[in-house]
């Protein structure tokens, strides 16, 4: 997958990682980026295209898939973290209608365009989807399940073309994990990782420096290898 002259799409585009995923696009050659995000602005770029979507909202997700006729790249970026204790379900039901339903609604509703052009998805996981942060446990939740979506996708559409790749990320500075008491890489250069490791075709991609001293030890362990003997199944 080259980014240079293709369509992009990146869903929670107004702020954070969202907006610099948009910005690398660009400056990788991307003929035109579609900036999904709930309240659309204004870009001075002529090839962004802003969309008003919120993931949650099947109205907008059809009313957005209308305005977009073409699609080689789709980047699942909206998400949402709350601290919590788990003890309100309805916590866990929010994160999990945007982070999971709200992945899987979007995917599918562009789902054709992205077959046409033999395309990418990227989902934006987390570590947490891996090994749970306490303090944010339904994030924690909903982000193992969005990744466990990435994997069942990349195995069922291997075979029609289109491959899918899921971003473990460490902590961002973003306002999201403002309050972590821990160190944050900045959105820029994870933005940058990440659409680098879609055009080297990586399955997992670990674009801070926290997440890629575990790259090795998860493309080497047993939990990839079991994906991949899972995969035979099909």
């Amino acid at each position: 997958m080259d980014i240079a002259g293709s369509t992009v799409m990146v869903t929670g585009a107004s702020r954070g990682l969202g907006k610099a995923l948009v910005e690398e696009a660009l400056a990788r050659g991307a003929g035109r980026v579609y900036a999904a995000m709930r309240r659309p602005v204004d870009h001075p770029d002529p090839r962004v295209v802003p969309l008003a979507l919120d993931v949650t909202d099947t109205g907008q997700i059809r009313a957005a898939r209308q305005q977009v006729r073409a699609l080689d790249v789709l980047v699942n970026n909206a998400g949402v973290g709350d601290f919590d204790g788990l003890g309100d379900r309805a916590v866990l039901e929010r994160h999990l209608t945007v982070n999971l339903f709200g992945t899987y609604d979007v995917t599918q509703a562009f789902l054709p365009l992205l077959l046409a052009a033999r395309g990418a998805i990227v989902n934006v996981s987390s570590l947490s989807a891996v090994a749970a942060v306490p303090v944010m446990p339904a994030y924690s939740v909903s982000k193992a399940a969005a990744f466990s979506l990435s994997q069942s996708l990349r195995a069922l559409l291997a075979g029609r073309g289109v491959s899918v790749h899921a971003v473990l990320a460490g902590p961002l500075d973003t306002d999201m994990s403002r309050d972590l008491p821990i160190g944050k890489a900045a959105p820029g250069p994870v933005a940058a990782a990440v659409l680098g490791g879609v055009e080297k075709g990586e399955e997992e991609i670990f674009p801070d420096p926290l997440a890629r001293t575990l790259a090795d030890a998860w493309h080497a362990g047993p939990a990839k290898l079991l994906e991949r003997q899972n995969a035979a199944l099909l």
